[in-house]
């Protein structure tokens, strides 16, 4: 029997047979995880979100899969004073015109009823209820999609441990930055398995070398990683640069689906679609039809807003110091200069970063070559 997730009260997974379960069975259920009464919910499903129609079908005549994700918001009803007719109250001798209370039908299973994720952060509905125009359309770190209930395009950010572009790719197509080293493996065979493409000359040293460092969970990835992580996930892979405002488009007019990912100098994030501004990041899409136009826009205005509040670092003009001797450096330009001076590796500089970054002050700087 397929098995469905509600948000945003928290998780709360559903089970039951779509073609014994009507509509209106499945609001009654989700009253019971949700304490939303069937008349005030707003049910919507699938990306982009679009409503369940508000009929007795069954749930088979409605292309629900396992696993797919019901966004619940609540809505006040047409009427207050009818609200306790519209509420599975229990019957009483005083009102003969009160509602029994419904019964679930025999096919509707909960599992784990009770809601995972902590406290509801969004306002009660009698003060506002969700999905009004009162949810602020833009924060620090998130900004809306055009169009009511689209979702908000919002900053994932990954661990400034020296995998943040392993981690960002892993937070977009595997669900997690635990997949970071995994990833390591598959551009170690990718290059292994394609010597023509990944020459010496493109990788800017001996491929087997290479080989070795990109295994390392200290070492950088960067554009020859993007690219090749577009074409094994066949997935376009925009990349923005919040310095610049440029995109560069792994994979561009090659495939049907995009993902997104911002650079900060020294460090890659992701960009993904949440439902509601405090969806947990189970409930986000990380990968985005091509024809979809106003993804590439919302993200750039969002790129804005980071680059507005110096979420990047000037590479060209940060301090460097060696850790070997000391010699004080500025910029990747004077870094890689000492480097190529001394014959050592960039992994021997410390940076002093003057940005205003989100990142620790002092970072080993070993990228992939």
């Amino acid at each position: 029997m397929p098995n469905i997730t509600i948000s945003p009260r928290g998780v709360s997974t559903l089970e039951f047979d779509p073609e014994l379960t009507a509509i209106e069975d499945l609001k009654i259920l989700i009253f019971s995880s949700t304490e939303i009464p069937p008349s005030e919910q707003e049910l919507k499903y699938s990306y982009p979100p679009k409503p369940l129609p508000d009929t007795d079908q069954k749930l088979s005549s409605i292309p629900i899969t396992r696993g797919e994700q019901i966004i619940v918001t609540s809505a006040p009803s047409s009427s207050s004073t009818s609200t306790s007719a519209s509420v599975p109250t229990p019957a009483t001798g005083s009102s003969s015109s009160a509602s029994k209370t419904p019964t679930p039908a025999p096919s509707i299973k909960a599992v784990n009823e009770s809601i995972s994720a902590p406290s509801p952060v969004h306002p009660k509905r009698a003060e506002s209820p969700l999905g009004q125009n009162d949810i602020p359309l833009e924060t620090n770190d998130s900004v809306a999609l055009p169009g009511r209930d689209a979702g908000y395009l919002q900053l994932r950010v990954v661990p400034d441990d020296n995998s943040c572009l392993f981690s960002a790719v892993g937070v977009v197509f595997e669900g997690g930055i635990e997949a970071a080293q995994n990833l390591r493996k598959v551009v170690a065979d990718a290059i292994r398995d394609d010597p023509f493409t990944y020459s010496d000359v493109m990788l800017g040293q001996p491929a087997d070398q290479y080989i070795s460092k990109i295994q390392r969970s200290d070492t950088w990835g960067g554009a020859i990683e993007l690219s090749i992580f577009s074409k094994h996930y066949k997935t376009e892979i925009s990349s923005f640069d919040v310095a610049t405002g440029r995109c560069d488009r792994f994979g561009q007019d090659e495939y049907d689906s995009r993902c997104l990912l911002v650079y900060s100098g020294i460090h890659y994030d992701a960009l993904t679609l949440s439902p509601l501004p405090s969806s947990p990041p189970s409930f986000h899409t990380t990968i985005f039809p091509i024809t979809d136009s106003t993804i590439l826009p919302t993200a750039q205005k969002l790129v804005d807003q980071l680059k507005a509040r110096h979420y990047y670092t000037d590479t060209s003009n940060f301090d460097l110091r060696c850790q070997i001797c000391g010699e004080g450096l500025v910029g990747e330009k004077g870094a890689r200069e000492h480097a190529t001076k001394t014959g050592r590796e960039f992994k021997s500089y410390i940076f002093h970063v003057r940005a205003t970054y989100p990142l620790s002050s002092h970072l080993c700087y070993s990228p992939s070559k």
